[in-house]
């Protein structure tokens, strides 16, 4: 409970933050600057978690949401820095890289805490080492983003996208009116992108996904799986190796069009896995190792999904709102960092699983209607 109160604070708090941090860096036109505080005050609060007076569990809390809050300012500054600095053709393949080095680094983070925490317990020292080496690293950021980080010289690509779709949707309209005036048949749809819907399906997924990882640590470490504390990170190790895996097959196939049209179909599968997770550990067949191929797809359908959302996130998104999409994001997310130990605790872990499988399959229905 103390896990899940602590996440939905800190996500419930961010939600204001990111729609704050879209809106003042696209109103100043200065990207950089929020990046680099977002770095900066990561590595300051992590070395905070080292010090004797955060380790009462309201001061932790509290250290937690601040810099949870100073974390997102980053979000929707990348975001843009992407979408201005490359083509519309190309925003799948940016995203794709960027999002799938910065997975490389998470997987290469949760390895070495795996080291630094075990060797922490093999020799009996206090586990700060670990934040230690996590406030170290977010400085070398903060070091690195000031010489590799550029602001864009020129601020147009989203409008003129943006642009770009309203003709589209118009010309489509007028074709298809000419064809029917003809009496000839049309076989297109004609559809204009429902702003609702995705934001509702965004909403779903976020709240499913929250709601399923959340407690999953604790899930891991307790009958019939059974995992030692120390191999929790090879938990999230393999659900990082899937997601490095989709983030990098999305760069080769980002100019494929028929891409996107798999993303209803990527949150189905999300659906199914965590009914198939429940079903594994329920008949108890090789659990362990069949939970953890489970993670691993899990982690890949997420890396497409969010691929093909953020991109679409950038069409519809006016600018001066680049943070709305991590708003909506944070919206799901701090529901369901609350309701999932509560509901856990509540009803057993796979029942809640349960509950966020079928959170995923509304997700799909609500994008397969409104998109």
């Amino acid at each position: 409970m103390d896990i899940g109160i602590m996440t939905s604070l800190a996500l419930a708090f961010s939600i204001p933050a990111s729609f704050f941090w879209g809106y003042i860096c696209d109103r100043t036109r200065r990207y950089k600057r929020y990046i680099l505080l977002s770095f900066f005050s990561s590595a300051i609060i992590l070395f905070l978690f080292t010090l004797p007076f955060s380790q009462n569990i309201a001061m932790f809390i509290l250290l937690y949401v601040v810099m949870s809050v100073l974390h997102v300012a980053h979000e929707a500054p990348k975001n843009v820095l992407i979408a201005e600095h490359y083509s519309r053709e190309e925003w799948e393949h940016s995203f794709s890289f960027y999002e799938g080095l910065t997975e490389i680094g998470w997987f290469v983070g949760l390895v070495l805490g795996l080291f630094a925490f075990s060797l922490a317990l093999s020799f009996g020292v206090v586990a700060n080492y670990t934040l230690y080496l996590a406030s170290g690293l977010s400085l070398v950021a903060f070091l690195l983003s000031i010489f590799l980080i550029a602001d864009p010289l020129m601020i147009f690509e989203r409008r003129l996208v943006g642009i770009e779709r309203k003709l589209d949707y118009t010309f489509r309209g007028v074709e298809t009116s000419t064809r029917l005036l003809d009496g000839l048949p049309v076989r297109e749809k004609f559809k204009a992108e429902s702003f609702f819907g995705f934001g509702l399906g965004l909403i779903l997924f976020s709240l499913a996904s929250s709601l399923f990882f959340t407690p999953l640590p604790i899930f891991f470490s307790q009958p019939p799986l059974s995992l030692p504390v120390s191999l929790i990170f090879v938990v999230y190790m393999l659900n990082s190796g899937g997601a490095v895996a989709g983030y990098f097959f999305m760069g080769r196939r980002a100019t494929s069009m028929d891409a996107k049209k798999r993303m209803r179909r990527v949150v189905l599968l999300r659906s199914f896995l965590v009914f198939l997770l429940v079903a594994v550990v329920q008949f108890a067949f090789s659990p362990t190792l069949l939970a953890g191929a489970i993670l691993v797809l899990l982690g890949f359908a997420y890396a497409v999904y969010y691929i093909l959302m953020i991109s679409l996130s950038m069409e519809l998104i006016p600018a001066g709102r680049a943070g709305l999409f991590d708003v909506l994001v944070g919206v799901g997310g701090a529901t369901g960092s609350f309701f999932g130990p509560f509901l856990a605790q509540m009803l057993g872990y796979l029942p809640q699983f349960l509950v966020a499988g079928a959170l995923f399959f509304a997700a799909f229905v609500v994008l397969k209607i409104f998109s």
